[in-house]
């Protein structure tokens, strides 16, 4: 079952998963709204990014497990909020933004808000990442009849809700695991637009033609997943 829509302002956190990220996290963390906590996981960074967190008041966590979705779960399990959002720390995402999507969570008209990103100037969405995420736009269409047009980090639910859906990958599929088992759930899942911007330093995964494979790869192991538990 669902958790109901809070009658009050909810305490939300913003889990930032962080790889080297030193010189885009000031940007980052001055635009997370007032009053809100940003946790940043750091995912083994040699650059100072925890420092340079701590430094701004933000929440650090050590996930020494590499992985995606191992930061995104390590924060979720430190957060203590009502509602937790994610978002990518490269500044090619503006956190303030989520303000907009905590909004629907309150007034009960979703229960999984996700940036469609926009993108902004040349060289903000590689065109290779952009065909592997229409691709699996499109077969998660057909396997669960959810037409989503994109399947980006930038999201937020309850926390109590995420934490009963049991996610279990720990690499590039944990974003979309999150987006099949809350269709199995009966999620009323809505799409906001965001602008997408040139990121700050070297992609780790979009920016080669490798860890785009490797995402793709990792998804589509969690579409098969979706697909088997329809079957049974």
């Amino acid at each position: 079952m669902r958790t109901p829509a809070e009658p009050n302002p909810p305490r939300v956190d913003v889990v930032l998963p962080c790889l080297d990220e030193a010189r885009a996290l000031p940007w980052v963390l001055e635009r997370v709204p007032p009053g809100w906590r940003a946790i940043v996981v750091d995912n083994g960074s040699t650059d100072g990014s925890a420092e340079v967190a701590r430094a701004a008041g933000a929440t650090v966590v050590s996930e020494p497990r590499r992985g995606f979705g191992a930061a995104c779960h390590a924060g979720l399990l430190a957060s203590d909020a009502d509602v937790v959002c994610f978002c990518d720390c490269d500044a090619s995402l503006d956190p303030g933004l989520l303000t907009g999507f905590v909004t629907l969570l309150r007034e009960g008209r979703a229960d999984l808000v996700l940036g469609r990103r926009r993108p902004q100037g040349r060289g903000a969405w590689p065109w290779h990442a952009r065909l592997g995420n229409l691709a699996l736009a499109r077969m998660l269409r057909r396997r669960t009849g959810l037409a989503l047009r994109d399947l980006g980090p930038m999201r937020a639910a309850r926390r109590a809700d995420l934490l009963a859906l049991g996610l279990t990958d720990r690499r590039s599929g944990y974003p979309l695991q999150m987006v099949v088992r809350g269709v199995r759930a009966g999620w009323r899942i809505h799409e906001v637009d965001v602008p997408y911007r040139p990121r700050t330093g070297k992609s780790k995964v979009t920016g080669t033609w490798r860890g785009t494979a490797q995402a793709v790869h990792d998804m589509r192991a969690v579409l098969g997943e979706g697909a088997a538990a329809a079957g049974r």
